[in-house]
């Protein structure tokens, strides 16, 4: 696909729902006793791997196509064996997620995804949960789930993964006792938010999770915000397109995933928030982004976990900053849709960015011109879009080889992005 190059941007825009919350949303409804509606859900591929694989357990889930989902739930103890492998297609959050809920069944499955889910690590979820006595064949997919019975643990986290928690998160519903998560810092909380509000035996306490087996949960009506990953590649575009200014309505602002926020305005970006508001139990806002002059900044610690879904992107920012960007701290990104760090750091040098690839990030000298490329995405989504922000200032023609990836996380992504040229 021809990245088609842009002048200036202006306008406002609606992202589509957040990715986490939808997956959440309709795996928690599933297990609640009673009908969950959800608005703005995601319909995404990750999102409609999640709906086929309840579906393939007996869970009743209606569309309508415009983002309304009704997931009928059966109960905690409702869920049937599957006849066939659960496919999670490209979605690492489905797979792992399903490895808690599935640990704990009276009856054995098999998960198994695409070509990309089946080299990413599963023992990173596996290894915890056989501590609380789950079977599960394989550190990689294809993975074979013995369910049994399981007991709570007191755990601490080796590395800051939302997913890791939560899986151990919706094992604990169904295991003996208390099981206590101990995080080393602050990652996303959707799951702890949407279960206390469903009437879990939950409690949160700074980077400490305890969980308690839960007899039932009570169906909700749930708003899916925008989402702020999303978001995160309008409010680079509004900051380095010159004489441009992009709002994003809607968007979710949960202090666990602003970081981008945070980062931006550290490099100088002129990011407004307004209308700050609640909705279902999520903090939810406009943000504004207008041209700015960007510096280099470094980022690492306890905020990478806040925004490393938006590490491809602040990078592409980065690259139009003055002076020096330092990313560490971000091992993680390794073990994404491809490898991050890799990807960018070869992708971007291919335009004549000066970046360099390091163990746990990368290094970016900016405020340099760059040109045109013929880019590779690695079918990841978030390597496609951050590329075709990337492209937008540099000297010549660029393209990408998958422009389809998109529809991963932001169906329509292009559609959005030239209807904000004028």
């Amino acid at each position: 696909m021809l990245i088609h190059k842009m002048k200036r941007v202006n306008g406002v825009i609606t992202v589509p729902g957040d990715k986490s919350i939808s997956h959440r949303a309709v795996m928690l409804g599933a297990l609640a006793d009673g009908t969950t509606s959800i608005r703005g859900f995601l319909r995404g591929a990750d999102c409609l791997s999640t709906i086929d694989c309840f579906r393939k357990m007996g869970i009743r889930i209606d569309e309508d196509g415009n983002g309304s989902v009704t997931v009928h739930g059966r109960g905690l103890n409702g869920l049937s064996a599957p006849q066939d492998t659960l496919y999670t297609g490209n979605s690492g959050t489905t797979t792992r997620l399903l490895c808690g809920i599935l640990a704990g069944q009276p009856f054995d499955s098999s998960v198994t995804g695409d070509a990309s889910i089946c080299k990413r690590p599963m023992g990173r979820v596996t290894r915890p949960l056989s501590l609380m006595g789950a079977r599960i064949e394989n550190e990689y997919c294809p993975l074979l789930i013995h369910g049994t019975k399981l007991h709570g643990i007191d755990y601490s986290m080796e590395v800051a993964s939302a997913q890791v928690k939560t899986a151990l998160i919706l094992a604990a519903l169904y295991a003996d006792g208390e099981t206590v998560i101990r995080e080393t810092e602050k990652s996303r909380d959707h799951t702890e938010l949407m279960l206390k509000a469903m009437g879990a035996d939950i409690e949160t306490c700074g980077l400490t999770v305890r969980v308690r087996r839960t007899n039932a949960l009570r169906p909700q009506d749930i708003t899916v915000p925008g989402d702020i990953s999303s978001a995160a590649f309008f409010m680079v575009l509004g900051s380095i397109m010159p004489e441009s200014e992009i709002t994003i309505k809607n968007v979710g602002i949960n202090p666990t995933r602003t970081g981008i926020i945070d980062v931006m305005r550290q490099m100088g970006a002129d990011i407004r928030i307004s209308g700050e508001r609640t909705e279902g139990g999520e903090p939810v806002a406009d943000i504004r982004a207008a041209s700015s002059r960007l510096r280099g900044v470094e980022i690492g610690g306890e905020i990478i976990p806040r925004l490393i879904d938006e590490l491809p992107v602040i990078a592409a920012a980065a690259v139009f900053a003055e002076g020096r960007t330092v990313i560490r701290d971000a091992r993680e990104l390794k073990v994404k849709e491809t490898n991050r760090i890799r990807a960018v750091a070869e992708e971007f040098t291919k335009a004549g960015a000066d970046i360099t690839e390091t163990e746990d990030g990368m290094i970016i000298n900016g405020g340099k011109p760059i040109h045109g490329a013929d880019f590779a995405v690695y079918g990841d989504h978030r390597m496609a879009m951050s590329l075709a922000i990337l492209s937008q200032l540099a000297e010549g023609a660029s393209s990408i080889d998958d422009a389809s990836c998109v529809d991963v996380s932001y169906p329509g992504f292009f559609e959005d992005f030239y209807g904000l040229e004028n």
